[in-house]
């Protein structure tokens, strides 16, 4: 288990969007943090339309999403998802390292739960939506942040569309619906100088 502690250490020092330039540099610990508390709320969106959320499951997930990435590292999304080849290899190469990790680190009566626990978070559950959605909300915000302060890189702008894009196929979810609504829109509001550009392209994914 000293190892598992370890790993979060490990955590605060990868970086999120190798290779580009950044106003702000976010670890993958602080990220992990940020998709907890963002699903917290929108957990919270989902129980007042009357939806029952598995809360311990729903934090499991998001808390761990990406504590396998202690062992590959955070690759570029442009190259993580270059081809469904590719994807599927990454997957599988750190399924196995997270699998050896499980065997020769944790304690035997433990190493059901972090399976669990270590294991792919997005799936058709609820909770499994929500992690889904909160996660490209924080990578949202973080190219926005980075495109708010005016920076030329363009995988920022790439980074927004396909964050949004993932978030707005969950329209059905009511969290979704508020998060579309009510946080968005005060988000577009901020005063930043390419803010006629986003809102525009804010607007034809939303139509879609």
């Amino acid at each position: 288990m000293h190892q598992y502690i370890q790993g979060l250490n490990n955590l605060e020092t990868l970086r999120r969007a190798p290779g580009f330039f950044k106003y702000a540099e976010h670890s993958v610990a602080a990220h992990s943090f940020k998709v907890a508390e963002i699903a917290q709320m929108l957990g919270d969106i989902e129980e007042h339309a009357g939806n029952e959320v598995n809360w311990q499951r729903l934090y499991e997930k998001a808390l761990n999403h990406d504590y396998t990435e202690r062992f590959i590292g955070d690759i570029k999304t442009p190259v993580k998802y270059a081809t469904p080849e590719l994807r599927a290899m990454l997957a599988d190469v750190e399924d196995k390292m997270t699998e050896n990790f499980i065997q020769d680190e944790i304690p035997a009566e433990y190493q059901a739960v972090y399976r669990r626990r270590l294991s792919e978070g997005k799936d058709d559950t609820l909770e499994g939506e929500l992690l889904s959605i909160s996660d490209k909300v924080d990578l949202l915000y973080e190219a926005f942040g980075e495109i708010e302060k005016g920076n030329p890189e363009r995988v920022f702008v790439n980074i927004y569309t396909e964050s949004l894009t993932v978030i707005a196929s969950f329209d059905q979810r009511p969290s979704v619906k508020y998060f579309m609504k009510e946080i968005l829109p005060d988000m577009l509001n901020e005063e930043f100088a390419d803010r006629d550009m986003l809102t525009k392209l804010t607007r034809a994914i939303m139509k879609h």
